[in-house]
């Protein structure tokens, strides 16, 4: 028996677990899209892919999960390796405060280190204190001024048409 967060690789038959955990994302976020089913299917898509990973958290070994990390890799130039973006990560409210966070970005990073990435990437919300100073405590840093000023993470949207 675990004592302390379990985390690991969801695998295909565990699509419909992720997919929940990341609708429950949503609606923490307050929208109301991708729909239910959109974010079904791109799990159920993305679950195979060689460059994707989804990690589930549980608090101990005898409960479901209730945390989850989307990750991606992407081959980058400027580091001639592969780039790890961890894309999402969300654990349940009745969750947080036992470690699942933590356990998750730990995975990631060794995850990471396993394919022979260089860097880990992510976006976090700047009034989303507790997940800045997670970040912040594993090392990431919003103030990368290495090349004469700070990077900043930008965003274009496109409607679809």
């Amino acid at each position: 028996m675990t004592n302390g967060p379990v985390v690991w690789r969801a695998e295909h038959h565990e699509a419909d677990a992720v997919g929940e955990l990341m609708i429950a994302f949503r609606n923490h976020l307050k929208v109301d899209w991708p729909s239910d089913n959109a974010f079904l299917a791109g799990v159920d898509r993305l679950i195979e892919d060689p460059n994707t990973a989804f990690l589930l958290a549980a608090p101990d070994a005898d409960s479901p999960p209730m945390g989850v990390a989307q990750v991606r890799f992407r081959f980058g130039v400027w580091w001639a390796s592969e780039d790890c973006l961890l894309e999402d990560l969300f654990v349940h409210a009745g969750a947080r405060g036992k470690g699942l966070g933590r356990a998750l970005v730990e995975a990631v990073i060794g995850l990471a280190r396993e394919r022979g990435s260089r860097r880990v990437e992510l976006d976090a919300n700047e009034d989303n204190a507790t997940a800045l100073a997670l970040y912040r405590s594993f090392g990431f840093d919003a103030q990368d001024d290495r090349y004469g000023g700070r990077n900043l993470f930008w965003r274009l949207h496109l409607d679809p048409s």
